[in-house]
């Protein structure tokens, strides 16, 4: 393998960005650029490759192929004629084209996206008399095409499907959370492995899958494949001797003091099912519980929960009623944890009547929610007791 450089940016969800810049330097990337939505970072192809099977943070890892500037989309369909296509992936791939615009001046991103596949299906004819078909569900090669007001990049896709897909949850209910999402706000919570962690609303377990394989140090990649081996450059025997080393320092599984629960049966079920098929079963402890009456697993930890949002009618009234009993709980039997919701209805401290020690914007996809820190401090609610024995006396 040679030992080029290249450009690379990793996107990541929205707040996580920094938490992303850690990760890509802990593994040896080179200037390393934070930016909303990403981050830009310059490395050779081992590094593209470890930053694919090793971030837990990233959602694609994109290389970069072409920048320039642009005022029409012939601008755009003459700048990606001009880029060798067919030196970087065979014409038996199939691609698509994905264009996203920040204050572009173009009318339709929809002309533009087809401007960009002519170009390349014709640089492929010019080369090889042939053209790739277009695939827009399962294409072998994603071509990203990002359009800011005067000046385009063009990168290759090294991901293939986004990197929260890890290929292991098999199983979810409605709206799951997004694994790099779970993983960021897992970083962001401060836990460590050795830590108790409690998630009492644990859905379909994307919190407790994603704490198993941070504990017993399992790449987030290592079960799924990547579109970077569908590339020309693709250098097979460095990637074996990498993925190797990596999943050989995984540990074996045992119980990692980390706990699920969750009200409903099917909730637990689903979490189990979806464990036990990526071999992480061991690793976590279940039970069926509603968040008001489960007990704390131990003395201190760390407490995350993403409450459902009310979407449906009538479940805005429901969650109201809900958060005061929760705050109670927290309060009588939850003396020295940290806890932390993750939910896009800002009315949830007010209405539990706690006050977050921080508010830290996210987004699970497109929409935008808090992560709450709440920190139980052991005795203060005891003194709130003591002093509610007074009044009552």
């Amino acid at each position: 393998m040679t030992n080029q450089t290249y450009q690379f940016f990793a996107t990541c969800p929205r707040g996580l960005e920094h938490l992303l810049a850690d990760e890509l330097n802990a593994i040896g990337a080179q200037a390393v650029t934070v930016t909303d939505g990403g981050v830009g970072f310059s490395g050779d192809l081992l590094l593209c490759y470890r930053a694919n099977l090793e971030s837990r943070i990233a959602t694609r890892i994109l290389w970069q192929v072409g920048r320039g500037r642009y005022a029409t989309e012939e601008h755009l369909y003459d700048a990606a004629f001009k880029l060798d296509w067919p030196q970087w992936f065979a014409v038996g791939r199939n691609f698509m084209v994905k264009v996203t615009g920040v204050k572009c001046p173009l009318k339709s991103l929809e002309f533009a996206t087809l401007r960009i596949k002519d170009a390349v299906c014709d640089r492929f004819r010019q080369a090889v008399n042939s053209r790739p078909y277009i695939d827009t569900k399962e294409p072998d090669v994603r071509i990203h095409a990002y359009l800011a007001a005067e000046d385009y990049i063009f990168y290759l896709d090294t991901s293939g499907h986004a990197l929260f897909q890890r290929g292991l949850r098999q199983a979810s209910i409605e709206a799951p959370l997004r694994e790099n999402l779970a993983a960021g706000i897992l970083k962001l919570s401060g836990w460590q492995p050795g830590q108790p962690l409690l998630d009492p609303m644990c859905g379909s377990g994307t919190f407790l899958m994603e704490a198993a394989m941070i504990a017993l140090d399992i790449a987030p990649g290592s079960q799924r494949s990547f579109g970077f081996e569908k590339l020309k450059n693709f250098d097979e025997a460095a990637w074996k001797k990498l993925r190797e080393q990596v999943l050989n320092r995984a540990k074996a599984v045992t119980f990692q003091k980390i706990y699920g629960s969750d009200a409903d049966l099917r909730a637990v079920r689903i979490s189990k099912q979806n464990l036990q098929e990526a071999g992480l079963l061991e690793a976590v402890q279940l039970s069926k519980s509603d968040i008001v009456d489960v007990p704390p697993p131990a003395g201190a930890g760390v407490l995350v929960a993403n409450p459902p949002y009310g979407v449906r009618i009538g479940e805005d009234e429901e969650l109201a009623a809900l958060y005061p009993k929760i705050a109670e709980t927290l309060k009588r039997k939850f003396a020295g944890w940290n806890t932390y919701f993750l939910t896009s209805d800002l009315r949830l401290p007010k209405l539990m009547r706690l006050t977050p020690s921080k508010r830290t914007p996210l987004f699970n996809g497109p929409l935008e929610c808090r992560l709450f820190e709440i920190k139980m401090v052991a005795g203060s609610n005891r003194k709130e007791a003591q002093n509610k024995e007074k009044n009552d006396a």
